[in-house]
């Protein structure tokens, strides 16, 4: 056992969080004193003080990363010169042995305060090509962890590796009937899970609701559809339940499912995978994003993993369609799925960042 000091940092969606949450019990089990680097007011705030909350917060400023046109684009460069202060000083606080950043724009700060005080860090990427933030924090990172062996190409091969994917122990404890009983369902139905990702999306949701008479004829109806987004003339409607946003909830609620209608973020969609979830993605458009879940969904329909449907070709009538085409082809998926690599374990995450440490 080890009283030594381990600091993680990522957030802005739950993407970005997720795989630290899976990770933390493993450190705490080896004795480290787990510390966290997060935004004021971002998801990461959340997500981490529910999950863990005697785990120490610390909230600096960080700037946005953007690739339009936006008058903050003038300022946030000094809130991330701000964060970077305030990171260094937490880190030599601390003295951690080592830092793992999970990405978004409040991990860059940090990697940079790390690199000034001569802490290694560790960083991980889950989408095919590298995000902003990780291209931005490679420079003073020790070594940087993929999920996808396609993602290398794009990283200096001394100091990049693919790990495959990391699946928290408590995604495998959900209980379907517990699932089943959050939704308050009373007919026996085949289930159908749909999440538009931590905020939510307006295109999934109204083509939800818009299909939602024909959907319940068949189905019971899970509905993730984000903050501020429930729809409450549709509250009370049976076989349909809507959540703004679940947590400790989720493994319930993916098992009781029987099909998944999903954006594409890489962590969302392994665990569906890991869960042998027949899955539809339909990945945030390249008007809303840098086109990392157009790829992530790509590959796994190369791989006959998933149904797909781009955000561009989405109306009232394809997403049936597409449900449709997933319902003929589930048993083809699950198939393909019970044929794939087993991820690995938060555990030996663990020990493969604590290989880079000081």
């Amino acid at each position: 056992m080890t009283n030594q000091t381990i600091i993680l940092t990522g957030g802005g969606t739950a993407g970005h969080v997720s795989l630290n949450q899976a990770i933390i019990p493993s450190f705490l089990k080896k004795g480290y004193e787990v510390h966290y680097i997060g935004s004021k007011e971002g998801i990461e705030k959340e997500i981490i003080g529910q999950a863990f909350p005697d785990l120490q917060y610390h909230a600096i400023s960080s700037g946005k990363l953007r690739r339009y046109f936006s008058m903050k684009n003038f300022t946030d460069p000094f809130r991330v010169l701000a964060g970077v202060t305030q990171a260094l000083s937490i880190i030599r606080k601390l003295k951690p042995v080592a830092i793992f950043s999970k990405g978004g724009f409040v991990s860059v700060p940090v990697v940079m305060a790390a690199k000034m005080a001569g802490v290694p860090v560790i960083a991980h990427e889950s989408d095919v090509t590298p995000g902003l933030a990780n291209k931005l924090s490679l420079p003073f990172a020790s070594h940087i962890f993929t999920v996808f062996k396609q993602t290398l190409k794009h990283l200096p091969a001394e100091k990049a590796s693919c790990t495959g994917s990391i699946i928290r122990p408590a995604l495998f404890e959900g209980r379907k009937s517990t699932g089943l009983a959050l939704c308050g369902f009373k007919e026996r139905k085949e289930v159908i899970l749909i999440m538009g990702g931590s905020q939510g999306s307006k295109f999934i949701n109204d083509a939800v609701r818009a299909n939602i008479v024909q959907l319940l004829e068949n189905h019971n109806v899970i509905h993730l559809c984000g903050k501020g987004h429930v729809d409450e003339a549709l509250v009370n409607m049976p076989g349909y339940k809507q959540f703004e946003y679940v947590t400790t909830e989720l493994p319930d609620l993916l098992h009781a499912s029987d099909l998944i209608v999903s954006r594409a973020g890489s962590n969302s969609i392994f665990e569906f995978l890991a869960l042998e979830k027949p899955m539809l993605l339909i990945p945030l458009s390249l008007q809303k994003s840098r086109g990392d879940q157009i790829l992530n969904a790509k590959l796994f329909f190369e791989q006959g993993l998933a149904e797909v449907l781009q955000e561009d070709d989405l109306t009232n009538k394809t997403f049936m369609e597409a449900l449709l085409s997933l319902k003929q082809h589930k048993e083809g998926l699950i198939k393909q799925m019970r044929e794939t690599e087993s991820p690995k374990t938060p555990d030996e995450m663990v020990e493969l960042i604590l290989n880079y440490a000081k």
